[in-house]
């Protein structure tokens, strides 16, 4: 099912290939089961059920953070995971990047935060802002960090607290999404790792998934919480994650046959689904943790893949296709060799 070395050459050979050699991840300790959630809302007046959330969206529990707990702390846990995954100490670190829609502050960056946690002093640290395709986003720029020679070792991270933005008293929203972390570290090297890369937005659909507040002259302003046109966003992320997949398949000159797992933003169950068939991969070629994180956003994509590293899915030298759309509206994906 896998491709071999001849398959990976691209259009302009890198000068260098850069490689996923750890991950890591990192989940709030308290879990709310829709049950759970469904006997909170009724106290505010909505009415909602396990059945209901199922059947629309997979989800069966989800990780909240405690109040106070941020993206940083969530995201440097998942680091230390991913650092001791790959056997590599954090002085060797040299740049770290984390996608995140749920920052600490408006500045320092989270990265900036993680660095300083970690004492990772030879590292350059940014964010990446690109909602649920943050993580996708930011893998692709260390990539062309490190084939351009200015890295050699980034740490990539995506974190969310996206239970701070949550309006609880929209039911078609607020049993969507949960909060965590993951990491990947990424190093450069001889052998094929990232083999294709692509991302793209469209700005003029920004209104079916957005956040639009924001802090002005010391006060919020706008809608400080996260709206959804619910079928647009279904619609449309069938629709790109499709294309975006035989794009990077094509660009490294492999067949999706080739890929033996696809890792989708875990957004909706339904969309996983839609998207697999579309494409024509076997369900379980899908890695599925939508049903026990629920939408993490831009740490979905890591989440998962760490999950199926961890209970042996995933093997080295498969070849792994990982998703993300989101909110801006952005899309993106990545075919890697692990």
């Amino acid at each position: 099912m896998s491709a071999t070395a001849s398959d990976f050459a691209r259009a302009a050979a890198p000068a260098r290939w850069s490689k996923i050699v750890g991950t890591g991840s990192f989940l709030p300790e308290r879990v709310v089961s829709n049950d759970q959630l469904a006997r909170d809302l009724a106290e505010r007046g909505i009415e909602t059920s396990d059945q209901w959330i199922v059947e629309r969206t997979g989800i069966r529990q989800r990780h909240l953070a405690e109040k106070g707990v941020t993206s940083s702390e969530l995201g440097f846990e998942a680091c230390v995971r991913a650092l001791a995954d790959a056997g590599v100490d954090a002085s060797e670190v040299d740049l770290i990047i984390v996608a995140t829609s749920t920052p600490d502050f408006v500045f320092p960056s989270t990265a900036c935060l993680i660095q300083a946690k970690l004492g990772a002093s030879n590292a350059a640290a940014f964010d990446v802002q690109a909602v649920c395709s943050g993580f996708v986003y930011a893998l692709t720029t260390a990539d062309s960090f490190i084939q351009a020679g200015r890295a050699k070792c980034a740490l990539v991270i995506g974190t969310e607290v996206f239970s701070r933005i949550l309006d609880w008293n929209d039911r078609g929203t607020c049993v969507l999404f949960g909060d965590g972390a993951g990491a990947v570290v990424l190093r450069a090297s001889n052998e094929p790792g990232v083999l294709s890369a692509k991302l793209h937005s469209d700005g003029s659909q920004m209104k079916i998934l957005c956040a639009a507040g924001n802090v002005a002259y010391g006060e919020v302003t706008g809608d400080p919480f996260l709206r959804m046109e619910g079928q647009a966003v279904f619609k449309q992320a069938v629709t790109v994650l499709d294309k975006v997949a035989r794009e990077v398949c094509d660009e490294a000159n492999v067949s999706l046959d080739s890929v033996d797992w696809l890792i989708p933003h875990q957004a909706n169950v339904r969309i996983l689904n839609s998207t697999a068939r579309k494409l024509g991969i076997p369900l379980e070629r899908v890695v599925v943790t939508v049903d026990s994180h629920a939408n993490t956003s831009a740490a979905s994509v890591p989440l998962a893949l760490d999950v199926a590293r961890r209970d042996g899915r995933i093997q080295p030298g498969q070849l792994v296709m990982l998703q993300g759309v989101g909110g801006g509206f952005t899309w993106g994906a990545v075919l890697a060799r692990m």
